[in-house]
């Protein structure tokens, strides 16, 4: 089964490791580069942010405004544990900004540093032991409609599940394990 949203939001911790010729579709791809532990080389990540460009992949990067300006990102994207409020600048400068948030008091600071895009998680139950709790389509879609920004699910989304998002009110979703894991069995689903 095809999934048919209008963008795609996809977390890479390293750009080694994924093939952008996996990504036939211009315009609806968007990459979240999320690298906390060993940042790769300035250059490769140059390289990588110029064939982003060729194929018309948007390209974030996470938490880091310096790396930001250097790469020339198309945004930024401040996660849920991120309460800096000085990064809406960036917004002014004609930078992108997408957050991410976990309950209704992280969606709010997330308008108030400028996002126009939020990813809200968990939408499904996922194996993480240290992390409890999902909120389930029918929630998601009661906030969703609460919140005058774009919402955006992420959390326990992989190959079984992925046609129940056509019941999800949102016109995109977030990937994360599965792209790291199986990244062109669900890259070939989505459209």
């Amino acid at each position: 089964m095809l999934v048919l949203k209008k963008k795609y939001y996809l977390f890479l911790e390293n750009t080694r490791g994924f093939d952008l010729n996996l990504i036939k579709i211009r315009n609806k791809f968007n990459i979240i580069y999320r690298n906390q532990n060993n940042i790769e080389s300035l250059e490769d990540l140059k390289k990588f942010r110029i064939s982003c460009k060729k194929k018309n992949v948007a390209f974030y990067v996470a938490n880091n405004t310096d790396l930001l300006i250097k790469l020339k990102a198309d945004g930024l994207y401040i996660s849920a544990h991120n309460k800096n409020l000085l990064l809406n600048n960036f917004s002014m400068k004609g930078f992108n900004i997408i957050g991410s948030a976990h309950n209704q008091k992280e969606i709010n600071l997330k308008i108030t540093q400028g996002c126009k895009v939020v990813i809200f998680s968990r939408l499904f139950e996922t194996s993480y032991s240290f992390k409890k709790g999902y909120l389930g389509v029918q929630k998601f879609n009661l906030i969703s409609l609460r919140n005058m920004l774009e919402l955006v699910p992420l959390g326990g989304i992989n190959e079984t599940n992925l046609c129940k998002l056509k019941t999800v009110k949102s016109t995109s979703f977030a990937c994360l394990t599965p792209i790291k894991k199986k990244p062109a069995k669900i890259i070939n689903r989505l459209f």
